[in-house]
């Protein structure tokens, strides 16, 4: 990048942090619906424990009191469809797995039957960090269901998606 511009430059490094691409499904009160998230990160080997960036005006906040359940979908890197799917994003009373394969398992949301593997946690904590939430969250069970490589994202600009 040739520019000398150090906001511009800040903006373009922290966009070179690599991230994951998830789907994290939330079943709870007779509602079930799921978004996409990156900002997801392992934080504790005892308990083993993740953090969840989640802005929080999303709709899917009102689900994830602390003990809530909810799964983390790993994608594969080549499931762009889920991504396409999931990234118009969805209000609590629209159908979020229409035309996907999914089941339930243990009380976290349900899981995406194409994913690479998924992990139930539960929130144990929520804080406020900068214009997003951060849930901090006790994985609870994870299986892998393929093999593959997940998805990794790196973004031009890290000072928005």
């Amino acid at each position: 990048m040739k520019s000398d511009d150090p906001d511009r430059q800040l903006a373009a490094a922290l966009g070179r942090v690599p991230s994951g691409i998830f789907v994290v499904t939330v079943a709870r009160d007779g509602v079930a619906t799921g978004m996409l998230a990156s900002w997801v990160q392992q934080c504790s080997f005892q308990p083993p424990r993740l953090t969840l960036a989640v802005q929080p005006k999303r709709a899917i906040v009102e689900l994830l009191p602390a003990g809530a359940g909810f799964t983390l979908n790993i994608l594969e890197s080549s499931q762009t469809d889920i991504v396409a799917h999931f990234g118009k994003g969805y209000a609590l009373n629209e159908d979020a797995f229409h035309g996907l394969s999914i089941h339930q398992s243990g009380d976290g949301g349900p899981v995406l039957t194409e994913a690479l593997a998924y992990l139930d946690c539960q929130v144990v904590q929520r804080l406020a960090a900068g214009d997003h939430d951060l849930f901090i969250a006790d994985i609870r069970a994870g299986r892998v269901l393929d093999e593959g490589q997940p998805m990794i994202h790196i973004r031009k600009n890290g000072m928005h998606y």
